[in-house]
């Protein structure tokens, strides 16, 4: 019996149902003056003893989706994008090495003779080579950077000849310069006498000079001994 007179009832009305698209049949005053709705009417039933039914129901406006995004102003147009190219960098010019010295070889240096000499100092003999120190005794009247010529050349010896002195090398001559004047490493003197209680500790250090040979000459006149090779 209840789903009869539901059945009825949903004719009844369905028969009498009008829709309306008029946006002036109802208005809200939150709703702005632009947006349409769909309003639907209905004619109250003609049942008697049936329950009123609103005559207007409004359909609320279809809403954008919350994903969509508004539409960009002219403002907001693309705008011109400037790149500024880097400018292309000058090619370095090309620097030319300067050339090296060059390091001059044996052959280019001067061939120096070899030659020795025998000298004498004082009561001591001595072999010297031109270029080379010696230490000496000491050498009294002698000042640092005075230069020197000795004498006493016993023998004068190079690559192919002798010059033997008789006693000494006639004219020959070797030029030296002082260096240095010190002392040597010093020598402990201990003295010591049994059953006596003597006893003495003394230490000594023997002056003496550093001369540097520069040179032996003059030599070249006298008679030569020639070694057979």
């Amino acid at each position: 019996m209840a789903s009869s007179s539901a059945l009825s009832l949903c004719s009844s009305l369905a028969s009498r149902c009008r829709v309306s698209h008029n946006p002036q049949a109802y208005h809200h005053p939150s709703s702005s003056s632009s947006s349409s709705s769909s309003v639907v009417s209905f004619s109250p039933p003609s049942r008697a003893g049936a329950a009123p039914l609103p005559s207007l129901i409004r359909l609320a406006p279809s809403r954008p989706s919350p994903l969509s995004f508004p539409p960009r102003s002219s403002s907001e147009s693309d705008a011109p994008v400037i790149e500024f190219a880097p400018e292309p960098a000058e090619p370095a010019e090309p620097v030319e090495p300067e050339p090296a010295p060059a390091a001059p070889g044996p052959s280019d240096a001067p061939k120096r003779e070899e030659v020795f000499a025998v000298v004498m100092i004082g009561s001591r003999q001595y072999i010297v080579f031109p270029g080379r120190y010696i230490y000496t005794q000491r050498l009294k009247d002698a000042n640092v950077d005075d230069k020197i010529i000795l004498n006493k050349v016993l023998l004068v010896g190079t690559r192919t000849s002798t010059y033997i002195g008789k006693p000494v090398v006639p004219n020959a001559a070797v030029h030296a310069v002082v260096e240095e004047q010190g002392l040597n490493p010093k020598v402990i003197v201990f003295k010591y006498k049994k059953k006596k209680n003597y006893r003495r500790n003394i230490g000594h250090r023997q002056p003496n000079t550093r001369i540097r040979i520069t040179g032996i000459t003059g030599y070249q006149d006298s008679p030569a001994v020639t070694l057979d090779s």
